[in-house]
């Protein structure tokens, strides 16, 4: 949940549910187990996809983003009109 480097390492708080789940091997949203048959073995990556994270929101059709945008160019011309009535 936040970007770590040289100037914003690691500390005790990032650990601290990793040591408390260990002993018992539990799994979290943050925490999971995954196959050794899964990890490749050229490169050992552990890049993985968190298989405990929640979903992400489906994308939407390129149709429904083009009509809400059309909606709302409408919205804003007669909003822009109103205005320019209270102007004149």
């Amino acid at each position: 949940g936040r970007s770590l480097g040289k100037t914003n390492p690691l500390n005790d708080d990032d650990l601290k549910e990793f040591v408390e789940f260990q002993s018992t091997f539990r799994e979290s949203e943050r925490s999971w187990f995954f196959a050794l048959k899964d990890v490749d073995p050229a490169s050992f990556d552990l890049s993985v996809k968190n298989p405990n994270a929640p979903e992400d929101d489906p994308l939407r059709e390129q149709e429904e983003i083009l009509a809400e945008i059309a909606d709302l160019d409408q919205e804003s011309e007669e909003i822009l009109a109103a205005i320019g009535e209270m102007l004149a």
